[in-house]
């Protein structure tokens, strides 16, 4: 629709500025000045341009009569402009007509399963999510990272990019250790120990599980390990443990729909020497200084708010070693654009790792951070205590257990990743217009039924018959799709199309509340009609692919 008028404006506009050649500063005007947009007030019709306002400066003269003159030199043989007004200082209205609608339904429907869809933009995006690490089970809050980074994949792919998605395994370092701490006190305890089980130790339930693993299959522990020193042990467990983990957490990213292509390990860093390489690469840009006998980041100079240390006095390098060298090796395998899925805690951190970027040798732009915020999780309106610190947490594998795959994606994805979510259990499960999933796959499930008795093809069916101002909504809305997948991509924002889908269903719903679909002393609206619903159930199946929800026939 806007581009359709775009193009009219533009050929508009084109047309007057070359019969103005007297006029110098013509050659100052930039189309890109050109606004076209939807009113605030659907009274004003169904577009509005800012056209004649950017370019009556430079012919110098009045908006008003410039507006008047770009209708003059507009060209619509199709037919498809209804009406134009001129408004306020020298706004133009565009209202369009049934002819517009019908052909704009028609190109919805010829483009099937694809509308919508960009074809390959030759760049290549990587979108790494979730990377929590392998210590325990994925909580609540992991759920939501997971559903934004599998949607973003799937939106960015849909949008023409090359997608790769990833999950960084935190394998390396203290926490490592610690799960392999954890699970040998629990073992020494289920043994008869009485040494009280430490406070900084990881407190959940599954430790104790893979302690009794671990003693009722004697063919786990490997030969001597009752007789090892106790670092030995502890590495051993934590290797263990960490595999153990990681299985789960790759099962329930599967049964999420949500798994990813590559796993890549933290510890290869070290094995494979890129994390010195990656410094090397630092100290070639003199972006490295010592002091204090540590190795510190020139970050502050980048835009951190001070320098960072990447190998402390002890020899022991950071965190941020590790994220150099990985970050490094990303932009090596040749991805134009890395998307960082991050936890709402990570927000100091964006300005160190935009530095590195700069560092490094890339543009700050190929590295997108989204940070995911808190999910607070709600049974009969009382918020459920969770404490990641006292082992107290809900899993996403009960999540999905509780309420559906369905229901946790779309109610994870209702709001911007940058709020924080109230998920309330007893919505997501209820099977009525407050629950929003149901409230959309209720769509499909309707529709579906509709079309049974009878779907038409679209060249036997007239569209213009199609002039309900409900009608005219729904394929405005329609029209709008690509627009919203777009936006959805360039924002990293998929929260976007759930919004789309819910607004889409409440538009449907209206429509079939007041209108009669199967019109049979009308053979022929009844056709137009079908068509029309069977546009908004494909691209409703359309929009819940690209969140990773099913759209069912029946319900």
């Amino acid at each position: 629709m806007k581009k359709m008028i775009r193009q009219k404006i533009d050929a508009a506009v084109s047309t007057i500025i070359a019969q103005k050649t007297d006029q110098p500063t013509t050659a100052a005007f930039s189309f890109d000045q050109i606004i076209v947009e939807e009113p605030k007030d659907p009274s004003h019709g169904h577009l509005a341009t800012n056209a004649a306002l950017t370019l009556a400066k430079s012919l110098g003269q009045k908006p008003r009569v410039l507006a008047d003159q770009i209708l003059a030199a507009l060209s619509d043989p199709e037919g498809y402009i209804e009406s134009t007004q001129v408004a306020g200082p020298g706004f133009i209205n565009f209202r369009l007509s049934g002819q517009w609608w019908a052909q704009a339904l028609a190109g919805v429907i010829a483009a099937g399963q694809d509308f919508g869809r960009v074809q390959s933009s030759g760049r290549k995006v990587q979108v790494e999510y979730v990377s929590a690490n392998p210590t325990g089970p994925l909580h609540v809050g992991h759920g939501r990272g997971a559903a934004l980074g599998d949607s973003l994949a799937r939106i960015l792919a849909y949008a023409g990019d090359e997608v790769s998605r990833e999950y960084y395994i935190n394998d390396a370092g203290r926490q490592m250790r610690t799960l392999g701490a954890s699970v040998l006190a629990r073992l020494n305890q289920l043994q008869g120990s009485t040494e009280p089980f430490p406070i900084d130790y990881y407190q959940g339930g599954y430790i104790i599980d893979l302690a009794q693993e671990l003693l009722s299959n004697s063919d786990i522990p490997p030969e001597g390990f009752a007789t090892m020193a106790e670092e030995e042990r502890v590495a051993w467990l934590s290797q263990w443990a960490g595999a153990r983990i990681l299985s789960g957490i790759k099962q329930d990213l599967v049964t999420f729909r949500a798994s990813q292509e590559d796993w890549f390990s933290e510890r290869s860093l070290y094995e494979k020497g890129l994390v010195e390489e990656a410094l090397a690469t630092l100290r070639k840009s003199d972006r490295l200084y010592e002091k204090d006998g540590a190795l510190w980041f020139r970050s502050e100079a980048l835009g951190d708010d001070k320098d960072r240390v990447l190998i402390k006095r002890d020899g022991q390098k950071t965190y941020l070693a590790a994220d150099v060298a990985y970050h490094q090796n990303k932009f090596e395998r040749g991805y134009d654009l890395v998307v960082d899925v991050w936890g709402a805690d990570h927000h100091g951190y964006i300005p160190r790792m935009k530095a590195v970027a700069e560092a490094l040798g890339y543009d700050r732009s190929q590295l997108a951070v989204v940070l995911v915020q808190l999910v607070r999780l709600l049974r009969q309106g009382k918020v459920v205590p969770m404490s990641t610190r006292a082992g107290e947490f809900v899993t996403l594998r009960e999540i999905v257990n509780e309420v559906g795959v369905d229901a946790a994606r779309f109610m994870f994805l209702t709001r911007s990743h940058e709020s924080s979510l109230d998920f309330d259990l007893e919505v997501a499960k209820a099977q009525n217009r407050d629950n929003p999933v149901y409230y959309v796959q209720y769509v499909c499930a309707r529709i579906f039924s509709l079309l049974q008795k009878g779907q038409p093809t679209v060249g036997t069916v007239d569209l213009t018959l199609l002039t309900e101002p409900e009608e005219v909504d729904l394929v405005r809305h329609l029209t709008g799709f690509p627009e919203t997948v777009a936006a959805a991509a360039r924002r990293l924002e998929p929260h976007l199309l759930t919004g789309w889908l819910t607004n889409s269903a409440r538009l449907f719903h209206q429509y079939y509340g007041r209108h009669q679909i199967i019109v049979d002393q009308n053979p022929a609206l009844a056709k137009a009609r079908l068509a029309l619903v069977g546009a908004i159930r494909q691209v409703t199946v359309i929009g819940l692919e690209l969140v990773g929800v099913s759209a069912p026939e029946r319900m």
